[in-house]
């Protein structure tokens, strides 16, 4: 079998360049400054009430999403960085019109907010779109791997630096808004400067590519319940350890970093060790290990006060794991299966079941968790369940439905570069990649 292991120069490369992805840290960084605390900022710093301030935002977000479609036909035009930097400077007006807000003035205050919410729901298909342009095969999936991984670091040092500034009450907050603003600037320019299209107008369709667009609606569906597990070590599990069970919050809170920090040090190897299996048994794989996780969580709560946390210390591990390895397979399968003519749209689908999967899991944990465990976790485990059964390998003559077997003389067959208009100072490296879709 050939080797998945990528050298760390190869590896940045293939992420997009070294310009790149200083331009992901950065974003990454400015972002884990703010998003955890807008809610905070509307509160404190624009005098809103809580409730305002929570629907202003879920309205921004979901309308947010209603944009990916045309993103996805922009990305089909051919456009990549152009993209991803057009996202940021988006994020960037937000900003500047939350700083720009007076206290009590809600509706400036909402269209910031639905500005943060373009952005932060186009990044994720444009970055996916750009880094699938450069990269075949599986070193695909390693580099997208590599990206969440550096996203989820950056995250994790802006959340860390804007708690220890918290104690400077609304000033701290609005020079937190300014230092994120300023780096979706800094991580636009960079990104802007890469320069990267793919040239779709002069790249003949042949093959898979000649073809249909895949429509996905079993995968696209139950997406929405295995992105579910994303909002997990936010929304469920403090709720369950300081309502159900009484616990100190710091029990959340170590938690929380422990996912963090798993997901940052685990999220290549664990994609480069799944890489042997077709990303469609690797995506099952993923639902059957996040059910045993949920099935955990409702075994820990019946320990009680005592034993119940720790234990749910050690579940969590296991629902890391299993968002690990769904966060690697899940936008790899859909770039594998998407003919390059509709990738942006077939990706922009797929964060949107996503963004959607996202935006709805609060309101339904919530509604579940006064019904009891059972209710909760149960539930969580039968819906993953299902999802799972819906995509999981079949026989070998309906393998093809969900993932195209190997084309002979395809990029992603060979490992071999595809057709792209790269600017000055970028050097995509050519790999020797086997990239093939193991089924």
């Amino acid at each position: 079998m050939t080797s998945t292991k990528l050298h760390p120069r190869t590896l940045i490369h293939a992420t997009g360049g070294p310009r790149y992805a200083i331009a992901l840290a950065i974003d990454a960084l400015g972002t884990g400054l703010l998003r955890p605390f807008l809610l905070l900022y509307g509160i404190t710093a624009l005098e809103l009430s809580a409730t305002t301030t929570g629907t202003t935002m879920t309205i921004g977000i979901l309308i947010g999403l209603t944009t990916t479609p045309a993103i996805g036909r922009w990305l089909d035009h051919g456009a990549r960085s152009t993209v991803v930097a057009t996202s940021m400077l988006i994020r960037v007006l937000g900003v500047a019109l939350l700083l720009t807000t007076p206290p009590g003035h809600l509706w400036p205050f909402a269209t910031a907010a639905l500005l943060l919410g373009i952005g932060n729901q186009t990044w994720p298909t444009a970055h996916a779109a750009l880094v699938t342009t450069i990269t075949h095969g599986h070193q695909r999936d390693t580099a997208l791997a590599a990206g969440r991984a550096l996203r989820n670091a950056g995250l994790g040092v802006g959340a860390l630096l804007a708690t220890a500034c918290l104690a400077g009450g609304t000033t701290a907050l609005r020079v937190l808004a300014a230092a994120t603003g300023l780096a979706y600037l800094a991580a636009a320019a960079l990104t802007w400067s890469v320069r990267l299209r793919a040239d779709t107008a002069t790249t003949p369709a042949t093959g898979a590519d000649a073809g249909p667009a895949p429509r996905m609606r079993a995968l696209l569906a139950a997406n929405v319940v295995y992105a579910f597990c994303l909002n997990i070590f936010e929304i469920a599990v403090p709720l369950v350890l300081v309502t159900g069970l009484h616990a100190s919050p710091v029990w959340s809170a170590a938690i929380f970093v422990a996912n963090t920090v798993l997901v940052v040090t685990l999220q290549v190897p664990v994609t480069v060790l799944m890489s042997r299996f077709s990303r469609r048994t690797v995506l099952a794989l993923a639902g059957a290990v996040l059910t045993a996780s949920y099935l955990g969580f409702l075994a820990a709560t019946a320990l009680g006060r005592d034993w119940g946390p720790p234990a749910f210390v050690a579940v969590s591990v296991v629902c890391t794991i299993g968002e690990i390895i769904y966060t690697g397979s899940a936008t790899p399968l859909v770039a594998a299966l998407a003919p390059s003519r509709v990738l942006g749209r077939s990706l922009a689908r797929l964060q949107l079941s996503t963004g959607f999967g996202l935006a709805v899991s609060p309101a339904v944990i919530t509604a579940l968790a006064p019904h009891g465990p059972v209710a909760l976790w149960g539930g969580l485990a039968a819906a993953t369940l299902l999802s799972t059964s819906a995509i999981a390998p079949r026989r070998a003559k309906r393998t093809t439905a969900l993932e195209p077997s190997p084309r002979a003389g395809s990029p992603d067959d060979h490992g071999a570069p595809g057709a792209l208009l790269i600017g000055e100072g970028f050097v995509a490296a050519e790999v020797d990649w086997p990239g093939k879709y193991l089924t």
